[in-house]
C-alpha cells in the first residue's frame, strides 16, 4: 500500500510536466498559424550631407567639382534620392546640382530631408538618400522539433523568398510605395503594328482589277 501511495503523485507530477510543455510548444506557434509570413522584409534609410558654398550664379566651378568627387565616392547609383536644402531657393544652385547628379541618370527631389544641424548663409546643403532592403531574424530556426501536428508554418517561413526579393530588388523604395510607371507600356507599344494591319482595309474592297490580256 505504501508503494501504491507513493506511486500516485509521481504520475500526477508527469502528466503536469507534459501538460505544460505541449501548452509551451503551443503557444510558441501562435503567431504563425496563417500563411502570411512574419519574416518580412524592412527598408532602412540613411542620409549623407554635404554643404556646398553657393553664390549668384549658383555653384562655382570649384564646388561643382568638389560635389562631383563626392558623388563618386559615395558610388551614386539606382535607387538613390538625391535632395537640396538650399535657405534661399536658388534656381541657378538647383541646376547646377542637377546637371551633376543627371551624369547619373538621377533626378533631384523637390523636398530635402531633415537633417541635423543647422545650414549657414551663403551655403547649401546636398542630401542622399540610400535605402537598404533586408529581413531581419532570418534563417529563423527557433522550431526545431520534426511533429508538426497543428500543421503550422514554421519559423523560418518566408525567410527566402522575402531575403531573395530584398536582395536583387533594384530600388528598396519599390518594397513600400511601388514603382510609378509613365502609362506607357510595351503592350500598348508592341500593339501599334497589329492595330495598323488591323485597320487596312482589305485588298479585295474595291473589287478586282481589270488588266488587258492581248
Amino acid at each position: 500500500m505504501m508503494g501504491m501511495t507513493m506511486k500516485k503523485p509521481m504520475a500526477a507530477a508527469i502528466a503536469l510536466t507534459l501538460g505544460l510543455s505541449l501548452a509551451a510548444c503551443g503557444g510558441s506557434n501562435q503567431a504563425i498559424r496563417s500563411l502570411d509570413s512574419v519574416n518580412q522584409p524592412v527598408v532602412e534609410r540613411t542620409s549623407y550631407t554635404l554643404d556646398v558654398n553657393t553664390g549668384a550664379n549658383g555653384l562655382p566651378f570649384s564646388e561643382q567639382r568638389k560635389l562631383a568627387d563626392w558623388f563618386e565616392t559615395m558610388d551614386l547609383r539606382y535607387g538613390d534620392r538625391v535632395s537640396i536644402d538650399d535657405p534661399v531657393g536658388s534656381g541657378a544652385t538647383h541646376e547646377a546640382v542637377a546637371a551633376i547628379a543627371a551624369q547619373y541618370g538621377l533626378v533631384v527631389s523637390d523636398v530635402a530631408p531633415v537633417t541635423e544641424g543647422y545650414v549657414n548663409p551663403g551655403s547649401a546643403r546636398v542630401v542622399i538618400t540610400r535605402s537598404k532592403a533586408y529581413v531581419p531574424n532570418c534563417p529563423n530556426w527557433e522550431h526545431r522539433s520534426a511533429s508538426n501536428f497543428a500543421n503550422k508554418s514554421w519559423s523560418g517561413y518566408g525567410c527566402a523568398i522575402n531575403g531573395n526579393l530584398a536582395a536583387m530588388v533594384a530600388d528598396p523604395e519599390h518594397l513600400i510605395n511601388g514603382a510609378k510607371g509613365t502609362g506607357e507600356t510595351v503592350v500598348m507599344s508592341s500593339t501599334k503594328a497589329i492595330e495598323s494591319y488591323r485597320n487596312q482595309a482589305p485588298s479585295g474592297a474595291a473589287g478586282l482589277k481589270q488588266n488587258a490580256t492581248n
